[in-house]
């Protein structure tokens, strides 16, 4: 250890390394708070606050400028250095399987927004939404993909625990959902049978919406990829499942219908937005994160390999 990260073991180091993480949500040319608010903030001495910035500036995470009674400007920020020095450390974010088109979009339009913060970032696969929450909450992984709708039941159920980071917007996280039929079945038979996969939370909530007001509904449980072929095999009668894998998926023996009243559409739609959320302990490095993500850049990057016109790189 050389005596530059002896230095940021020292009283004054551990609060350059708090400013750090304070500094990362101002832009360049922005007025930064004084002196004093941000003691205050850090609940240290002004002193200690005017040695930590030289810190920061003689590692070249930082530029500042004094301009009279306008106060001290940032002038110039490296996020990379920043965030190694706030000991954030390279956030792994869970996410579903890539097994569509639009989740390997939104991957890669994910990984490039990171990497154009400058903030290190890797990506783990895991099948279930709830599978993803666990992993958040027992410190497994530092962010979540899932849909809004998921998003918003996990949070109403553990809101001291779980935030929403950002949401990207509709279609960001499936295109649409429907229901899909046996050929020559009817939604109005008694004792329909309905394949229902409850590891993944959208798929679980939807058929519920859908069905789960019917008395006479036969639940069949099965494996989320292996929901359409249940209905070819006369295993099940109807679901509910992401129309982005219809093509190339459902073969003969399968009718794909729109799903029913307005509620299960307005569902639907949250559905269909890509959420990233975190665990809420830390205001400051949840600010950070946002700070990180650029929704116009992963919603076109997404969209780029949607249209086949950029391959995936995640």
């Amino acid at each position: 250890m050389n005596d530059y990260d002896e230095r940021f073991l020292t009283r004054n180091g551990l609060a350059a390394r708090q400013l750090a993480l304070l500094l990362l949500e101002y832009e360049p040319e922005t007025r930064l708070p004084r002196v004093r608010d941000f003691a205050e903030e850090l609940g240290c001495g002004n002193g200690t606050v005017q040695a930590a910035l030289r810190l920061l500036e003689e590692a070249g995470a930082i530029e500042t400028a004094a301009r009279g009674h306008l106060g001290t400007f940032l002038v110039r920020s490296d996020r990379a250095i920043l965030w190694r020095l706030s000991g954030l450390g390279t956030l792994l974010a869970a996410m579903p399987l890539p097994y569509s088109r639009r989740y390997e979009g939104l991957a890669t339009g994910l990984r490039a927004a990171f990497d154009d913060a400058g903030t290190p970032f890797a990506i783990t696969f895991m099948r279930g939404a709830g599978s993803r929450a666990t992993a958040l909450m027992e410190g497994k992984a530092d962010l979540v993909v899932l849909s809004r709708f998921a998003a918003d039941r996990l949070i109403e159920e553990y809101p001291e625990d779980l935030a929403i980071v950002v949401d990207l917007g509709p279609a960001t996280y499936v295109g649409a959902h429907g229901v899909l039929v046996r050929e020559g079945g009817s939604l109005d038979s008694p004792g329909l049978r309905v394949a229902i996969d409850h590891a993944s939370e959208d798929q679980r909530m939807l058929a519920e919406l859908t069905f789960g007001g019917r008395v006479d509904v036969e639940w069949v449980e099965c494996s989320y990829m292996q929901l359409p072929d249940l209905l070819g095999h006369n295993e099940a009668d109807a679901t509910v499942w992401n129309l982005d894998e219809v093509q190339g998926r459902i073969g003969e023996g399968v009718d794909v219908r729109p799903l029913g009243d307005e509620v299960t559409r307005d569902l639907s739609l949250r559905n269909s937005s890509a959420v990233v959320i975190g665990r809420a302990g830390s205001a400051a490095a949840l600010h950070a994160i946002r700070q990180a993500i650029d929704p116009a850049r992963v919603a076109k990057l997404q969209s780029e390999v949607l249209r086949g016109v950029r391959m995936p790189s995640y």
